[in-house]
């Protein structure tokens, strides 16, 4: 394929994106979207069956395939790299959304991120979102030698990031990073900067997801499955709006299980603008996942 014609087609998708979801902006004005929340630990750390699942949600009317981000994992199941996965599968998809929930930051350099994140961003043509937290996993600190960093070091991370995304030159020098005249070239596709979701319910990660593009949500039942009532997620919504001092509307995605045909619009009407369907080994083999993937969105 020549380059200009590559080029014509990621300019069509970025536009074709573009055109239904925006930096910061909220869904509750055209509806729920729905995406899956992929655990690649254990057999599903399998590339190939990442793909698999983001071409059959796709085709199946999901909005967007979020993976988990891990290096080690307390269950003792293997975890795949999110973002060689996430490449992947933007090969194999042209239009659904790709990103993790969540990415501790703070594991990373925040320049090498940047780059990462906004490459993938340039070859699915426009369709990364960046969930970011600390990390609840301390062994995945402790065990490089290294202490779980407090919300600050978060936070300087994404400072460094998004002015990396700019395009402008960078100079900063700050308590835990320092870059000295760096300009990230290529940009990522999504301007201002890809979006950035926060997930979290203490107190300090609603304040943060406030000052960014969405925030993610989730509670553990019994089985290690993801769930939450609604009313707890509207307490924690209103709170969170409570916090919002930027323009525009949050996007507020809850992570849980459905089963097909079934309702989640109390979720909906308690605030949230996504529902990102949670698949797990715990749910069973791969062909039941993907059974659960090609029967859809809940309503």
């Amino acid at each position: 394929m020549h380059a200009s014609a590559a080029l014509a087609m990621v300019s069509n998708s970025v536009r074709a994106i573009a055109a239904s979801s925006t930096v910061g902006a909220g869904c509750l004005g055209r509806g729920m979207r729905y995406g899956i929340d992929v655990a690649i630990l254990g057999d599903l750390a399998e590339p190939a069956h990442l793909v698999t699942l983001a071409r059959e949600a796709e085709a199946a009317g999901w909005d967007a395939v979020l993976v988990w981000d891990h290096l080690a994992f307390t269950w003792g199941m293997p975890p795949a790299d999110p973002w060689v996965t996430l490449a992947a599968a933007a090969q194999a998809t042209s239009h659904i959304r790709l990103g993790t929930a969540v990415t501790a930051v703070a594991r990373h350099r925040p320049e090498r991120l940047a780059q990462t994140v906004a490459t993938l961003d340039r070859l699915s043509g426009g369709r990364v979102i960046l969930g970011s937290g600390l990390g609840g996993v301390r062994q995945e600190f402790t065990a490089f030698g290294r202490t779980r960093p407090g919300g600050v070091v978060l936070d300087e991370a994404l400072e460094v990031m998004t002015s990396l995304w700019s395009g402008e030159e960078v100079h900063h020098r700050g308590a835990h990073y320092s870059v000295d005249g760096v300009r990230l070239a290529p940009l990522p596709l999504q301007q201002p900067r890809v979006p950035v979701w926060v997930g979290g319910t203490a107190p300090g990660a609603l304040r943060r997801a406030a000052r960014w593009d969405g925030w993610i949500v989730a509670g553990d039942d019994q089985e290690g499955l993801m769930t939450l009532s609604p009313d707890s997620l509207a307490a924690q919504a209103s709170e969170l709006r409570r916090y919002r001092v930027n323009a525009g509307d949050l996007e507020v995605a809850v992570i849980g299980v459905s089963e097909p045909g079934s309702s989640v619009r109390a979720y909906a009407d308690a605030g949230a603008t996504w529902w990102l369907e949670h698949l797990h080994s715990h749910r069973g083999s791969m062909e039941r996942l993907v059974r659960r993937v090609k029967a859809g969105p809940p309503v």
